[in-house]
This record gives structure tokens, sequence and C-alpha cells, in this order.
């Protein structure tokens, strides 16, 4: 299978890490650090996951819904449950984010890229708990894992071990411009949107109600002005505190 399907294989128990990274520096002159660009990316991969296996038996409270960071227990997120179901049903108004979201529930699978850009979405623009995003994932994710999905999660919402400094917020629109230039991946799982040219797939908006996107709902959010919320709902928290380990979990 394509790299992209392994994890599921991983997570199933029919494949192992030792086995894909044998593959991988096989396949990569045994360079774990240089050579081909995307196999040392997919190396990487494979070592976060392991990275936070080993966070979560070093501080197991991760796994019962806890920040890694415990300062950021106090953060102020919003309930918001109509901004909530039309992330989780792709109807945000974004077409990267509802493309991604749209591939999510189709086929139980979305690309590591695009889980952050998601996830910032969740958590920064819409400033909504990253706890739902990380429970609708292992909803429906066929390569769902507890500690991979927790440490991807709590790293995209700033809360957890090594992650994101929280004024690192992705922008949709930039990241579907350099991501997907030509509007491809958009165009496959949202239709609706093929009628609009490069430029304007990644923002409809832009467009208004002409060539056919009067049915393509406007965004749900500013995304400068939900920016500004998020950075300062961060910088409100208390001083940072240290993480407490597996004797205090």
């Amino acid at each position: 299978p394509p790299p992209t399907d392994l994890p599921g294989y991983v997570g199933a128990g029919s494949m192992s890490l030792r086995q894909c990274l044998h593959a991988a520096l096989s396949s990569n002159h045994g360079e774990f650090e240089t050579g081909d660009v995307g196999t040392v990316t997919w190396i990487n991969e494979l070592l976060w996951r392991e990275f936070y296996k080993h966070t979560l038996v070093g501080y197991p409270r991760v796994s019962r819904h806890r920040a890694f960071r415990p300062e950021t227990e106090a953060l102020q997120w919003r309930n918001a449950p109509e901004e909530l179901l039309a992330w989780q049903e792709a109807r945000t108004g974004l077409p990267i984010i509802d493309a991604a979201m749209r591939q999510l529930l189709e086929t139980g699978w979305m690309h590591n890229r695009l889980r952050m850009v998601v996830a910032m979405f969740l958590t920064k623009n819409l400033l909504i708990d990253w706890r739902e995003g990380e429970r609708f994932f292992m909803r429906h994710l066929i390569d769902g894992d507890l500690a991979s999905n927790n440490g991807g999660w709590q790293w995209s919402s700033s809360t957890g071990t090594d992650s994101a400094p929280y004024f690192r917020i992705f922008n949709p629109l930039s990241q579907s411009e350099r991501f997907d230039p030509e509007g491809v991946f958009i165009k496959r799982w949202l239709p609706e949107l093929a009628g609009l040219n490069k430029k304007q797939i990644h923002d409809p908006a832009s467009v208004g109600g002409l060539f056919g996107v009067a049915d393509y709902p406007t965004p749900i959010v500013d995304l400068s002005k939900s920016r500004a919320r998020a950075l300062a709902a961060f910088k409100a928290l208390p001083t940072r505190v240290p993480a407490a380990g597996a004797d205090h979990g």
C-alpha cells in the first residue's frame, strides 16, 4: 500500500514501525536526515508517533482529557455548538477546511498537513476546545491512534509538549494557495466550486454570488478578527508551570 495507507495497517498490528523504518531507510540509502525529502519527512512522522507514545507513558494524565501544559487548562474556550457542527459537517465556508473534512468523513483519512490546518482553525480561529476535535477525529479516522491523535491536537492548539507557539496560527487561505495552488484537491471534494478559477477557488466569498457559488456557505468567521481573539485568550493565561509527570498523574 502507499505510505498514506500505512498508519491503518500499523494501528491494526499487521505491520510494525520497525518494518516501516527499515523500508524507508533502504529506499533512502540508509539515511535518516538526508536524501529524498519525502522519505525523510515520513521518517520524522514515524518518530513523532513514537515520541507521543512515550509522552503518554510519562504523562498519563494527557490520556484523561488533560492538557500537557497545565496553565492552558485556564483557556476560556468558546461554547459555540453551531460553529463546531459547521466544522464537523464541512460547512465553514473555507474551501480547504471543508474539502479536508469531507475527505475525512468519506474516507476516514486526512493528510497530516490538513490535520494541522483544520485543527488550528478549530482551536484558534473558532477558539473551540481541542478535545472536541480530538474526539471527532478518533470517531472517524481509520488510522486513529490515541497517542498520535492527542499529541497532534495538543500540538496544534498549543497546549501540548513541544507544541506550536500560540501565536502560530495557520491561515487557511494561504495554506490552500501554497499546497493546492491549482485547486485540484478542493475541486475533488467540493465539486460545487469546480467552476471557479485557481484564484477564486481558495476564497469563493470574494467572488460573491456569481459563477454558481451562491450555494456554498460564506465563511463562519473572520480570519483576522478570530486570530486576534485567540492571541488575546492565550496572552491572558497564567505564567507557564511545569507539567506533572507520571508521579503526579
